[in-house]
């Protein structure tokens, strides 16, 4: 139910998913290998049914899309980045709980 908020996205889907997004979007890169990004992974389908509406949470694999990857300088995942209006406004590296990334969000969303 609440994963249909969760959209994976690809380098190709990108500029448009989140660059000309109006609002805030954040994106979660991440891989399948990645322990941490596993402890992340419902923490972020949990947050996109909390702010279904008033944001948009993606999800890019860096192993299939690593020219985003490259392009925002990920290094370590999971990178938790947040972007308003299409720019790109604050980062979170690494697996934290849900309230660190809430309080990211309605920070960017005020």
């Amino acid at each position: 139910m609440e994963a249909t908020h969760l959209v994976e996205i690809t380098d190709a889907t990108f500029p448009a998913e989140v660059e000309q997004h109006k609002g805030l979007a954040v994106v979660d890169f991440w891989a399948t290998w990645c322990g941490p990004c596993h402890m992340v992974a419902p923490i972020m389908t949990q947050l996109a049914g909390k702010y279904n509406g008033k944001v948009k949470i993606v999800k890019v694999n860096v192993d299939d899309n690593q020219a985003t990857a490259m392009r925002f300088n990920v290094r370590s995942i999971p990178s938790i980045l947040f972007f308003k209006d299409g720019r790109h406004v604050d980062t979170l590296v690494g697996a934290y709980p849900s309230q660190a990334f809430e309080q990211k969000i309605d920070q960017h969303l005020s």
